[in-house]
């Protein structure tokens, strides 16, 4: 007799939109204070904030948010990319600012003209701007003006609260003990949570089976082999 896995089929794969708008924004602790700032605009504390936090927090969908209320454009400060010019006619979103990087030189002058015309600039990061390679003073003495908000690791209640959502986005809903039962052993982060629902969907449409803790066992298992860390004592 064939194993589960030997008669599976590669089920058809349907589009499935996550809601990401701020009414379906999740909000605990580590998310607090940034989702403050954000519903704060545009009566920032300063014209410049920063959101840093680890990958997986939540930094994506603030930003989803926040340049959908400010209609801000999405800019890279590198030259010749137009940043200084978006950031002279309105609110501008720099997103992953550690892992693209950017030339001292244009982000001064992005920073400049939000600050001198009145406008506001948004950046995500995973590190702090101590952290980033900055060697030009003035830039630096801008950075160390800006507002910059900690968002911290997802905590439980978050966790539990993303994977019931994402399981509902696909019109699938869970028992509250397996999500708790996946939640004590995944990965902290929401990313993570957004990966692991979709193999579970994928994997009970191909086996034509529910989502049970057996199931979940298994692809947690293969997160934690795949990712080196997705696994939780």
């Amino acid at each position: 007799m064939k194993s589960p896995k030997a008669i599976e089929q590669l089920p058809l794969t349907f589009q499935h939109v996550p809601a990401s708008g701020r009414e379906d924004l999740l909000i605990s602790d580590p998310l607090s204070a940034a989702v403050t700032v954000v519903d704060a605009w545009p009566n920032w504390p300063s014209p410049v904030v920063i959101l840093a936090g680890p990958v997986g927090s939540g930094k994506s969908h603030l930003a989803a948010i926040w340049r959908e209320r400010a209609g801000a454009a999405e800019i890279h400060p590198v030259e010749g990319a137009g940043a200084e010019e978006a950031a002279a006619a309105g609110p501008v979103l720099f997103e992953d600012v550690d892992r693209r990087g950017f030339d001292d030189r244009a982000l001064f002058h992005v920073i400049n003209n939000v600050r001198q015309l009145g406008h506001t600039l948004l950046m995500t990061t995973r590190l702090w701007p101590m952290s980033w390679p900055v060697e030009l003073p003035d830039l630096r003495s801008r950075l160390k003006a800006a507002t910059v908000v900690e968002i911290g690791e997802p905590d439980d209640e978050l966790l539990s609260q993303v994977i019931v959502k994402l399981f509902a986005d696909r019109q699938l809903f869970v028992d509250d003990r397996l999500v708790s039962y996946i939640v004590a052993r995944m990965e902290r982060s929401l990313d993570a949570a957004q990966t692991l629902v979709e193999r579970l969907d994928r994997l009970a449409l191909a086996r034509g089976s529910r989502i049970t803790r057996a199931l979940a066992q298994e692809v947690l298992g293969e997160m934690a082999v795949g990712d080196g860390d997705g696994l939780r004592d």
